[in-house]
């Protein structure tokens, strides 16, 4: 299909303000396992870092911001992309042995959902898989009037399809 929209290339980083820079990297290297590759510094002290993930996970970026981060809390500016659902079952594992509070794993309007895990600064991340129960390629716009009864009815449709085969 011919387009005259811009070339674009997915995500290139995610950037969150934050009230404690350290805590933040802490928080994100041992529960996410991202690693630090970049500090921006200002009169000396850093204010910021850009963090990669060894396992397919998008740039972050942390900017030492507190005003900005408090405003920020409770939101979810964005969902981490998790390839299947076994992995998505895996990371909420984890996230669990580490004592981290979530609502688990469910089935969500396209695939499934990890939501209501919360970064020192009560930034919600979500973690939704690439991986989907749902035909999105039809071309048709979706409505979804109620994500959690559209939800609800399209796993009774998933289930019910799984125990004919």
């Amino acid at each position: 299909m011919a387009t005259d929209a811009p070339l674009l290339d997915g995500v290139h980083h995610l950037k969150l303000p934050v009230s404690d820079l350290d805590r933040a990297r802490a928080w994100y290297e041992s529960r996410l396992g991202y690693r630090v590759i970049t500090e921006f510094v200002e009169n000396g002290a850093v204010t910021g870092l850009v963090m990669t993930h060894p396992n397919g996970g998008p740039m972050f970026a942390l900017r030492l911001d507190p005003q900005r981060a408090k405003a920020a809390a409770g939101f979810d500016y964005f969902s981490i992309g998790v390839p299947t659902k076994e992995a998505l079952d895996a990371l909420a594992e984890r996230l669990t042995g580490l004592g981290e509070t979530h609502a688990g794993v469910h089935f969500a309007t396209i695939g499934w959902i990890l939501p209501a895990t919360h970064d020192p600064d009560g930034h919600e991340v979500r973690f939704y898989t690439s991986q989907h129960h749902t035909d999105t390629d039809d071309g048709e716009i979706q409505r979804v009037d109620d994500a959690r009864a559209t939800a609800a009815r399209r796993e009774q449709s998933h289930l019910a399809g799984r125990r004919s085969d």
